[in-house]
């Protein structure tokens, strides 16, 4: 079985304990663009009260995603259910309960900064003017300008600042600080954990930044092959994983054989292992007979998702 699977079997092998009712469930979801198949029979289940980051490569289906769950795509095969109804298309009082930001913002462009959040009030049924009011401040947008003359980062602003003012049990990120600087991200994050930890609050949060995603100490979702590979807690991850790193002056072959490698591979004088559960005195008993010195480390979010994806 090659690596990649076996990492996916690994992970799948303990899956995530969901509640009875979750907010968003998906079986079978099907999407093809021409003669391109981005989703295949994904399912999913995504419980509610976490922060989920969806990680995967360029390309990956991480947008095409995000926009079935809402019923902004239509979809090939498979369901959808949020909230517990099935999602046809969007609209309806749950629309009320979901905040969504997309990757670029681009729409009523010739309105004011003022006018068009006091337009996309009128349609929610709570809406936080206060906050509305701090973040403007906060976060430097003109009420008096033109969305057109907005930079991108600033559109951004405004589009997350439009998302979360309804106070949304569920909110949709995607790729939503890629136009930020540094603070203002770091600004953004902030408010968004703040808001979200009133129980029954849920987000999905597709990003490449995964320092924010640690900051967040989200459930991590893999989206590889068209399919969601597997949904873990990061905290989970970071407990379970380990880089193994042998290395000695004469070089590897090929790396050692270890039991629960995910992943593995040579170079130079190191071979370094993702290993899942480590036994740490069998790995410095293979050391001790292979004359390697052993380094055990926790890696990182970004070293996972490099690893896996």
């Amino acid at each position: 079985m090659p690596v990649t699977q076996l990492a996916v079997a690994a992970l799948a092998s303990n899956p995530v304990q969901q509640p009875e009712m979750p907010v968003l469930q998906v079986r079978g979801l099907e999407k093809s663009f021409k003669k391109r198949q981005v989703l295949k029979s994904l399912d999913w289940s995504v419980p509610g009260g976490r922060v989920i980051g969806l990680l995967g490569r360029n390309g990956a289906g991480k947008t095409t995603l995000l926009r079935c769950l809402l019923g902004l795509s239509p979809i090939d095969g498979g369901s959808i259910e949020l909230f517990g109804a099935p999602m046809l298309e969007p609209g309806g009082e749950r629309m009320h309960r979901i905040g969504f930001v997309p990757q670029t913002f681009d729409l009523f462009p010739w309105m004011k900064v003022r006018a068009y959040l006091d337009f996309t009030a009128a349609f929610y049924a709570r809406w936080n003017h206060e906050l509305v009011e701090r973040l403007l401040t906060n976060w430097e947008l003109d009420v008096k300008q033109k969305i057109g003359e907005l930079s991108q980062g600033q559109r951004q602003k405004l589009a997350i600042v439009r998302a979360i003012a309804p106070d949304p049990d569920l909110l949709v990120l995607d790729e939503p600080v890629a136009s930020l600087d540094p603070q203002a991200r770091r600004a953004f994050m902030s408010e968004l954990l703040a808001l979200m930890r009133a129980p029954g609050k849920t987000v999905i949060f597709s990003t490449h930044i995964t320092a924010d995603l640690e900051r967040a100490d989200a459930d991590i979702a893999l989206l590889r092959d068209g399919r969601i590979q597997f949904m873990r807690p990061l905290a989970e991850l970071r407990e379970r994983l380990k880089r193994v790193v042998f290395s000695r002056a004469e070089g590897w072959s090929q790396a050692p054989v270890v039991a629960g490698v995910l992943k593995s591979h040579v170079q130079g004088e190191q071979a370094v292992l993702l290993v899942e559960d480590p036994v740490v005195e069998s790995l410095h008993a293979l050391a001790a007979s292979e004359h390697a010195n052993l380094h055990i480390e926790t890696p990182t979010l970004e070293d996972l998702f490099v690893e896996l994806a």
